[in-house]
């Protein structure tokens, strides 16, 4: 329950810096509705109107109550661009999303792994070096620059995948190859770090002593012992997977939330914004919360507060 209400407050406080950056934004938006609407020079009475509408004459504060319960009704406000619920725009494109961010998952952890036990099992063998050197490339390109490397090598060079890509699981696998890299790198690495950290623990000596291989001391016990911070970054990382789609959507011409989020900062459609930071921002509280019950029940420990 503390730990419910600390995510309570958490996303409070993110949905305070939102609407204050919202507010902070130059300009007035009834003139900037008005232009979306062909009203290239509005009058006062016009602007004064499209205030009254949008609620911009009422106090901050009860402009930011009005805002945050739409929140929890699912009312996000109306595009600018379009004059259709922002919440509407969403849904018809959140399914793609959807598919790309569980796509991205699946790969990072797959990944993640894979690079972390191959890095564990032997430290500074020549597993352990490869797996860190990948991660160190994957962490050193932007995901942008991936994207486009991918999309010249693997899709236009090659032939396989499409340029642009449908929204569909067909065609998912290079932007959430894209999406997912440099999420496993950081991953591989905690669990490598997890894992060697129980080299010393007296249980795999005693496990070792009875005869246990290196494979069962691996996955029945370095492994199971190393997933709560493991676990850990990835219900962090999975959240982040949603601030980080719009890049990748963007370059792979992905039909989804995060390519229309972009566009809608490029026409400056500040409710589409506002709403896609928000919603990034409650998914980030929603996962660590996750997390860390997750974890409590992995470790009991946790729950009398030991280490």
């Amino acid at each position: 329950m503390r730990r419910a209400g600390q995510a309570a407050l958490s996303a409070l406080g993110g949905g305070v810096i939102v609407f204050a950056l919202l507010i902070a934004a130059p300009g007035d938006p009834a003139r900037r509705i008005l232009n979306v609407r062909g009203i290239e020079e509005p009058d006062p009475s016009q602007v004064a109107a499209v205030r009254t509408e949008l609620g911009l004459d009422q106090p901050v504060p009860v402009r930011f109550l009005d805002w945050f319960a739409g929140l929890f009704r699912g009312e996000l406000g109306f595009s600018w661009r379009t004059g259709n619920p922002v919440a509407s725009e969403f849904a018809a494109r959140l399914p793609a999303t959807i598919i790309l961010t569980a796509a991205a998952l699946l790969i990072a952890v797959v990944l993640a792994l894979t690079l972390g036990i191959l890095a564990g099992w032997r430290p500074r063998g020549w597993a352990d070096h490869f797996s860190r050197a990948l991660s160190t490339v994957a962490l050193a390109f932007p995901t942008y620059l991936i994207g486009v490397l991918l999309l010249d090598l693997v899709a236009v060079r090659l032939g396989w995948g499409r340029v642009i890509a449908d929204g569909t699981w067909d065609t998912v696998f290079l932007p959430a190859f894209t999406l997912a890299l440099a999420s496993a790198a950081v991953w591989s690495r905690v669990l490598r770090s997890a894992l060697l950290d129980l080299d010393a623990a007296g249980f795999l000596r005693v496990s070792t002593a009875r005869g246990a291989s290196a494979l069962r001391n691996m996955f029945v016990h370095r492994l199971p012992n190393a997933l709560p911070p493991f676990l850990t970054v990835v219900g962090l990382g999975a959240a982040t997977l949603v601030g980080g789609a719009p890049i990748a959507e963007t370059v792979f011409s992905w039909p989804g939330v995060g390519k229309y989020t972009i566009e809608a900062i490029t026409a400056r459609d500040m409710p589409v914004v506002t709403a896609f930071t928000m919603i990034a921002v409650l998914a980030y509280v929603g996962m660590s919360l996750l997390v860390d019950l997750l974890v409590m029940i992995i470790d009991p420990r946790q729950q009398a507060g030991r280490p």
